[in-house]
């Protein structure tokens, strides 16, 4: 992604009048925009925990004139403001922080720790962006009331919970958000990018990031000493086995033009040297685009784990037990590929060379929800912001050396860059799909 970049200069472009009226009124709010922006990212909020977030994100709508209601989804906002005939278009925030301590050595870094379902003490980051994601939705909702003689219909504002667990936007519809609320015509969103210059913009049509699916595998066996193996079966040899096996499933059962990732990020077993355990456990994230290719993934990790097990003599009642996480599963995001092409196509006429396609990523996000299944009638489009410094991202490339993820302890975006573009990319296309006349 980064190789797309190269040579572009991060902020330079010229704009017709009417972006620089719209990129002056953005410029005005920055100031109060990122003080806000400080106060989140010093006070992130755990999936499921966002109620100070959404509470700053309501009372914000309601100062502007948006009908608001909270607890939707679990913490969930929906801001709706009328506007006169014309599209229903909802523009999405995230709005949950990570279990990460902050290692940013930023002034206001975050100081948040907390204690997780799971029992686990941890420091909570805004390591995915989210904070940015939440202030450019103030700084669009300010500037579309402020606006309101230029654009006609129904405009619909979420803040969304729990992206990081898969399950804020699934949440969040089940619980009645195109019935109780004005169902869009249009979706859109952006997320903050940690691979290329901060005032970057970036989309791609079609498949935009992967279904994402976490599987546990119980591997069962008969525990016994060390010494005297032939009395045992080692569930270790027998994962080890699942493991090696399972990476067949992409390089010999995929095909090279489809894309697929099988990854076992954990594999626990036993507690002492000269002791085979009873049992050992995997994790897995599994990863695709297409239905049909995440849907023989799946059934391919269940053969295989049972295969092997008969390969190694275990009696039917020590089958491996294969469990997919049903209510953390994240589709794949898909951008309407005819809707994505005419926003890029009229950011480029504000936004010039800052604005390019990009291939998609094995990343996931829960956006894909809100046009998916029996909601496919709603186009939909979720953007990329760069945020990494110019001045680091220059040195990164000049010295060969990797930048901090998403996800990082380090990840430390230029926020009024990516703030101010995406408010910017945000309003504009909403008021182009409700421009009057």
């Amino acid at each position: 992604m980064r190789s797309l970049w190269m040579g572009v200069a991060a902020l330079a472009f010229a704009a017709p009048v009417a972006a620089q009226d719209l990129g002056g009124e953005v410029q005005k709010q920055m100031p109060s925009l990122m003080t806000i922006y400080k106060d989140l990212h010093a006070n992130p909020e755990l999936s499921f925990m966002e109620v100070r977030s959404a509470g700053i994100l309501a009372a914000e709508a309601r100062k502007l004139g948006f009908t608001v209601t909270e607890k939707v989804g679990g913490t969930g906002v929906v801001a709706v403001m009328k506007n006169g005939p014309g599209p229903v278009v909802l523009i999405r925030a995230d709005m949950d922080g990570l279990p990460v301590t902050e290692q940013t050595g930023w002034p206001g870094a975050s100081k948040v720790r907390v204690t997780t379902k799971e029992g686990v003490e941890t420091g909570v980051m805004h390591a995915c962006g989210h904070d940015t994601h939440m202030t450019a939705w103030i700084g669009t909702a300010r500037l579309m009331a402020a606006n309101k003689d230029k654009w006609s219909g129904t405009l619909v504002m979420i803040g969304q919970p729990a992206e990081e667990r898969g399950a804020g936007a699934r949440m969040m519809l089940a619980d009645g958000l195109y019935t109780r609320f004005p169902k869009p015509e249009y979706a859109i969103a952006f997320h903050d990018a940690a691979g290329f210059p901060a005032g970057m913009i970036g989309y791609t049509p079609g498949y935009a990031l992967a279904n994402v699916d976490s599987v546990d595998i119980l591997v069962k066996g008969l525990g016994g000493h060390g010494a005297y193996p032939q009395a045992t079966k080692d569930p270790i040899v027998l994962a080890s086995r699942i493991v090696t096996s399972l990476q067949t499933l992409v390089s010999r059962e995929t095909s090279p033009l489809d894309s697929a990732v099988v990854t076992v990020g954990s594999f626990h077993a036993g507690a002492k040297h000269n002791i085979i355990p009873d049992e050992a456990k995997l994790q897995l994230t599994v990863r695709s685009y297409t239905d049909e290719v995440r849907t023989r993934l799946l059934d391919g990790i269940a053969r295989i784990a049972k295969g092997e097990a008969i390969a190694a003599g275990m009696p039917e009642d020590k089958m491996p037990v294969v469990s997919v996480e049903k209510d953390e599963y994240t589709p794949a995001t898909f951008n309407t590929p005819e809707f994505t092409g005419e926003m890029a196509a009229y950011l480029k006429t504000r936004f010039g060379e800052r604005v390019v396609q990009l291939p998609p990523v094995m990343g996931g996000e829960d956006f894909g929800r809100f046009s998916r299944d029996e909601n496919k009638d709603v186009k939909s489009l979720i953007i990329w912001v760069g945020g990494v410094p110019q001045a680091e991202f220059d040195a990164a490339k000049k010295e060969g050396r990797t930048l901090p993820s998403l996800h990082s302890p380090f990840w430390a975006p230029d926020a009024p860059a990516v703030i101010s573009t995406a408010t910017e990319a945000l309003t504009s296309m909403a008021m182009k799909l409700m421009a009057k006349g």
